[in-house]
């Protein structure tokens, strides 16, 4: 066996060697650094905003401090939004697009110019990517250079509460994927969503917290602290409402309540199994077309004491999506004074399903093509959360390839 370590390990080792006690502040020349030694230049590093319109660059010397790139129409926003290395011929080399993906869920883009790409540059620069994307990460969690890299504007505390408390507004794996988008993103307060793969279960839950600023971001807090503490006992979706009913009212008084939605998928058998404690009704998308609302039995807002919930159930088909919301979405008044309504959402998920986009792309789109439609408007909290059972296996992913 060859033992000995060849160019792209010396790369990738001693990018990781280096990295593993390196203060945040000296990542960006690092990085710059070790794509020199592949001939790269003009490196930038790419950061999605908190609004997830632009990718906005990482200061740092040795790193190119570019305008920031929108990412409906950019080639560093094809490379965010389709997961893949985008490359551009131009004058004295190719630009290199390299998405920063953290397991399925994507930091932003690498940029770089080479003066010739050739496959061996493809594969080591998307592996010097990845690894990028992993140290950011890792950093982002002792740091506010990257929080305040990818401010627009100023955030509210409320907002600060529900950014913290979120997880990966996307995650992607063989048998099913999420997506997540929040409106407004500065000044969220109320809305969340979580959710967890633990083994053949994903587990997943909406909120919507009564009222709005730090009072509902409290709230939020709360619950989905509670949600998170009863799923990991690994209790049934009633018992998870009783739980949380019994948090909200023991915290807050009889007054306040939080409307939930919380759900399991059989991630091997693609049964959809749910609670919906007051919250809007979910939508089956099937063929990139609403052909169903998801009526069931409802119980009361958790905090309120509602009886034991009754659970609702539906086999889902392989491509098949769930679309869950909050009433910010569809409660938006236009300038005549008409609210949004459902059927108006309907109508733009079928229009924007006819150009079908990979869940990277889909809930990021679908809430700025429902905001533009709003006429701009977001004046409570509008939430999506998108569920895709995709049915493969993952049994191959284990075996070591040959």
């Amino acid at each position: 066996m060859d033992r000995s370590e060849g160019f792209g390990e010396r790369l990738l080792g001693r990018l990781l060697d280096r990295a593993h006690e390196m203060p945040p502040q000296l990542i960006a020349p690092l990085i710059a650094d070790e794509v020199a030694r592949v001939g790269g230049r003009e490196v930038s590093i790419l950061l999605q905003d908190y609004a997830r319109e632009l990718l906005v660059p990482l200061p740092g010397r040795g790193l190119r401090v570019c305008n920031p790139q929108d990412i409906g129409g950019s080639p560093a926003g094809r490379a965010f939004l389709t997961a893949s290395c985008v490359e551009v011929e131009r004058t004295g080399g190719v630009r290199m697009y390299l998405p920063l993906l953290d397991g399925s869920d994507e930091v932003g883009v690498m940029a770089l110019t080479l003066d010739t790409v050739d496959d061996d540059d493809r594969r080591l620069l998307r592996r010097v990517a990845a690894l990028v994307a992993d140290m950011l990460i890792t950093k982002h969690a002792y740091t506010d250079q990257f929080f305040q890299a990818r401010r627009r504007e100023e955030m509210s505390v409320a907002a600060e509460m529900q950014w913290s408390l979120l997880p990966p507004l996307t995650m992607s794996v063989p048998q099913v994927a999420v997506g997540g988008a929040v409106e407004p993103a500065y000044d969220i307060a109320g809305d969340s969503f979580d959710y967890a793969l633990n083994d053949d279960i994903l587990h997943a839950a909406v909120i919507d917290a009564m009222g709005h600023g730090l009072d509902a971001a409290t709230m939020a807090t709360v619950a989905i602290g509670a949600y998170r503490h009863a799923r990991r006992a690994g209790i049934s979706l009633a018992e998870k409402y009783a739980f949380l009913d019994q948090a909200i009212a023991e915290q807050f008084g009889p007054d306040h309540f939080v409307t939930a939605q919380m759900m399991h998928l059989d991630t091997t058998r693609g049964l959809f199994t749910w609670v919906n404690a007051g919250h809007p009704t979910p939508l089956l998308i099937r063929e990139q077309q609403v052909i169903q609302r998801l009526e069931g039995p409802t119980t009361l807002p958790v905090g309120l004491g509602g009886e034991r919930p009754s659970i609702s159930e539906i086999q889902l088909k392989p491509g098949d999506r769930v679309l869950c919301y909050t009433d910010g979405v569809i409660e938006e008044r236009d300038s005549g004074g008409e609210s949004f309504g459902e059927q108006r959402l309907i109508d733009c998920v079928n229009r924007f399903g006819r150009v079908k986009s990979g869940m990277r792309a889909s809930a990021l789109q679908l809430s700025h093509i429902l905001k533009q439609q709003r006429g701009g408007r977001t004046s409570d909290d509008a939430t999506l959360f998108l569920i895709e059972w995709r049915g493969s296996s993952t049994s191959h992913l284990a075996l070591q390839p040959g």
